[in-house]
């Protein structure tokens, strides 16, 4: 923000109640009127959680989900990180799918293949544990997370969050800021309103083009697809889910934004039963600021006149934000927490010359009891914070060891149903088998056949499929047909355990091996 716009909201007396009111009955989408400001002091607000406290925010504090809010731009502490997270984040979504790995891109979910290339890392469907606990471990994080830091993920990290701003940051370009968007939407439509809008959707359509384009790029070779797409040659399915992922990123970042996070996004509702009074929420200091008022700079109290808080009732904060939401009401399951209205107040209470931090990250029993900063950062550490983090712990490390002792060779063996067990030339007992071998290295495999169980029992691939050795090309399976074989006087006729075992030697040198249970019959 401006010091231009700090001293508006800070100069005094009436200004400063025309500005409110102003800002109050203009489209933007705030609340009512603050109530007339007690005579006395106000008591510090009833022990219970934030959720409680949400209940208590009365529903007209939020403003209708058909209204637009017209969100004034702020800088600060924590606008500068929300920049920060934007750029990390879309430097990795936009970068990720041109690395390449092995000569191949470094990672793609090969849905066609039925492959996942994460680096060095092969997965195929039969490692859907893996991916399971990759799932479990990320909720975790967030239930962590939360219980720390309420909807801090919102605020900063979240996809929708991310491209509101960049989206809001285009309008801002174009159009001007809060008060010039305000101007221009009522005003009717000319040649000049016109050249703005198109001049807007069109940066806005190119952005989510891209961001469409890369989505799909996750999910077939990026190269490819740039080149398929320049020359028009794209399949029927690619231009669906670029043409689909694009019209989302347009309509979400574009026109929904924040009505998403309030309406449709389910972790907004269930973040009260994750939240309690330690965690660390965006928090308006009552005690401090109450009762709220108009004044100038440096207006001193008249004699015998109420004592009036910090807070100068300038609703810059209600201005900034982006939900459209008055974090002095308390907390509501609308607050995304992403400290625009910290940034905002501490600018006022600058211009005022006040102690900054009215409106805070805090939790609401060091708010209640008066805690010191530290004596709160300690009680971050409390039971459910330390399960959530050994079990994220547990669930990382479990996954990391089961990842470096991954064997990259994997077989299935299935009897042929067709053949139970028969009599060849030389006195042989011979059961036939179909084996699948998973090779996820991205080198060459080459296997030999063993197999153990009944005495005199060998195994080796059926005629014409490799005798001198099973060959299986990179990231990819073979199956044959195996026969096993044990001498006619062996065992009596029945079925027996038999174990299939097999051996090789990666590209690197490194020994392989699988082991597989079967049963092998003798006929009578």
């Amino acid at each position: 923000m401006s010091a231009r716009a700090i001293d508006g909201a800070a100069s005094g007396g009436a200004g400063m109640a025309g500005a409110a009111a102003a800002a109050q009955a203009g489209p933007v989408a705030v609340s009512a009127s603050p109530a007339p400001a007690p005579a006395g002091p106000v008591p510090a607000p009833a022990a219970g959680s934030p959720a409680v406290q949400a209940r208590r925010v009365p529903k007209a504090a939020a403003p209708a989900a058909s209204e637009k809010i017209y969100a004034r731009s702020v800088d600060g502490l924590y606008a500068r990180w929300r920049v920060v997270f934007v750029a990390l984040t879309q430097a990795l979504f936009y970068g990720l799918p041109w690395l390449n790995w092995n000569g191949r891109q470094a990672v793609l979910f090969d849905l066609g293949a039925r492959k996942f290339y994460l680096f060095g890392l092969v997965l195929g469907p039969q490692d859907v544990v893996y991916l399971t606990v990759l799932l479990v471990i990320s909720a975790l994080s967030l239930f962590l997370f939360t219980a720390i830091a309420g909807r801090l993920f919102c605020g900063y990290a979240c996809p929708q969050t991310v491209y509101s701003e960049i989206f809001a940051w285009i309008e801002t370009k174009v159009e001007g800021d809060r008060s010039a968007r305000l101007r221009l939407d009522a005003s009717p439509w000319s040649l000049r309103k016109l050249r703005l809008k198109a001049a807007k959707h069109a940066l806005w359509l190119a952005v989510a083009w891209w961001t469409g384009s890369t989505f799909v790029g996750y999910f077939a070779p990026i190269r490819g697809l740039g080149s398929d797409l320049l020359a028009g040659a794209l399949g029927p399915w690619q231009w669906f889910w670029i043409v689909f992922y694009s019209l989302a990123t347009w309509g979400n970042a574009g026109f929904l934004r924040t009505t998403v996070c309030k309406y449709m996004c389910p972790y907004a509702r269930f973040q009260s039963v994750m939240v309690d009074p330690d965690t660390y929420v965006v928090t308006y200091d009552r005690q401090r600021g109450e009762p709220r008022g108009h004044r100038s700079r440096r207006a001193a109290e008249a004699d015998g006149a109420a004592p009036r808080g910090d807070c100068v009732d300038c609703t810059v904060c209600v201005q900034v934000c982006p939900t459209g939401i008055d974090i002095r009401d308390g907390l509501q399951y609308m607050c995304i927490g992403c400290g625009a209205c910290i940034d905002a107040c501490d600018q006022v209470m600058e211009k005022m010359e006040y102690p900054v931090r009215l409106i805070r990250y805090t939790s609401e029993r060091a708010m209640r009891d008066g805690l010191s900063p530290a004596q709160a950062r300690r009680r971050l550490l409390r039971p459910r914070v330390l399960v959530y983090t050994a079990l994220i712990l547990l669930l990382a490390a479990g996954l990391a060891a089961a990842l470096v002792v991954r064997s990259p060779l994997r077989m299935d063996v299935m009897r042929d149903r067709g053949v139970m067990g028969r009599e060849v030339a030389g006195g042989l007992i011979e059961n036939v088998y179909r084996v699948q071998f998973i090779n996820t290295a991205e080198s060459p495999l080459r296997l030999t056949l063993h197999a153990e169980g009944l005495p005199g029992l060998s195994a080796e691939p059926a005629a014409g499929q490799g005798e001198a050795g099973i060959e299986v090309p990179p990231v990819s399976n073979r199956l044959l047909a195996v026969v096993m074989r044990a001498p006619a006087g062996a065992a009596e006729p029945g079925l027996y355990p038999v174990r299939l075992q097999v051996r090789g030697q990666t590209g690197d040198g490194r020994t392989v091996s699988a082991d597989e249970a079967a049963s092998f019959y003798m006929p009578r």
